[in-house]
């Protein structure tokens, strides 16, 4: 009785007649690089807005509550009330070419493409978003299609959280464990420490500051995250200490300028402080005339940036009689950015590719 390939395979016997053709080539393997940022809605509208926020709240790195209540209250009462009152700040910021997250993270992707071209190598880059679309999955797809068998996956966020980092991490095993043919992986963890980031944002500051002068304090916000998180091993916190550290060195004299606080609350518990509204109003009180807000904890203008700071931030400032407030742009696709950007990522790259 003549056993089965299979079974012939696994006894150790060799069968001739199990594979009468000659493998197929093996095609080159390319390199991709992987930009993950957090996801926007596809339209300023409040069913757009549902479907990524029921997409966004139901990630149990993003909400840390027993899925079994927190389900309840997220559909019960988040998403029935949450998308309507969102969908006139969205309409606010929303450009011509859509998304600013979505519109700003492309631009970054083309130009870190660019700066890898002139480094001289050969690297496919794809932009997925956590939520929403373009999907982590597309991207992957997108650089499958274009023969990358190794990837270099790059979370747009220099400082390390498990609700960020951790979850782009999360989509990007999870769509490769279902692959019979899995690419070789690769991540980077943090970069808040990469000496060019915040040389790149002091020099926006400067920027600005060399035509229209300095202001009395220059505002650090990072996107909040609750105490709890912290307490159970989270670097966030420690991440953007670090940051606002290395943002004043980069500062040089005008170092003194920088605090630091933390935007962006969601939900009752104690999160991480002082935080950035109650701040600012405080200074406006206290005689403080003109500040500045700048968030190194994002990559890309969205809706935190360009709606909460630079409206509601700026508003809440000049009422309580504060006197000029200007919001700092994130990097966003600043080629000299990407630049540095593309250094961290060849550095990543040792082995794979050869500059």
């Amino acid at each position: 009785m003549r056993l089965p390939c299979s079974r012939r395979f696994l006894s150790g016997l060799p069968d001739p007649h199990c594979f009468e053709m000659d493998p197929p080539a093996r095609p080159p393997g390319g390199i991709g690089v992987l930009l993950v940022n957090l996801g926007t809605p596809d339209e300023p509208t409040p069913r757009a807005i549902r479907r990524y926020l029921a997409e966004f709240l139901s990630d149990p790195r993003v909400i840390e509550l027993p899925p079994w209540l927190w389900q309840v209250i997220l559909r019960g009462v988040v998403l029935p009330r949450r998308p309507r009152r969102l969908a006139p700040r969205y309409e606010a910021i929303w450009l011509e070419a859509g998304s600013p997250l979505l519109v700003h993270s492309q631009k970054l992707a083309g130009a870190l493409g660019r700066a890898l071209d002139t480094r001289g190598l050969s690297v496919h880059v794809a932009l997925g978003m956590r939520y929403g679309h373009p999907s982590v999955e597309q991207a992957l797809l997108e650089l499958r299609g274009q023969g990358c068998d190794r990837v270099l996956v790059v979370p747009m966020y220099p400082q390390y959280a498990a609700s960020t980092t951790a979850t782009a991490v999360d989509a990007v095993t999870a769509t490769v464990a279902g692959w019979r043919d899995q690419p070789a992986l690769r991540f980077i963890k943090r970069y808040y420490d990469e000496p060019g980031y915040a040389a790149a944002l002091a020099a926006s500051a400067r920027r600005v500051w060399d035509v229209h002068g300095k202001p009395d304090r220059l505002l650090l916000s990072f996107h909040g995250l609750p105490r709890a998180a912290v307490r159970q091993g989270d670097p966030y916190f420690r991440d953007c200490m670090e940051t606002v550290a290395l943002v004043r060195h980069a500062l040089g004299e005008d170092a003194g300028l920088a605090h630091v606080a933390f935007q962006s609350r969601f939900g009752t518990q104690k999160w991480l402080e002082p935080y950035t509204l109650p701040t600012l109003r405080q200074w406006a009180r206290q005689g403080v005339s003109r500040v500045d807000v700048m968030c190194p904890g994002f990559l890309a203008d969205c809706l935190e940036t360009l709606e909460e700071i630079q409206i509601q931030c700026r508003e809440a400032f000049l009422k309580a009689g504060g006197g000029e407030f200007r919001y700092l742009p994130c990097l966003n696709g600043d080629e000299a950015w990407a630049g540095v950007l593309a250094d961290l990522v060849a550095r990543h790259l040792a082995g794979w590719v050869r500059g």
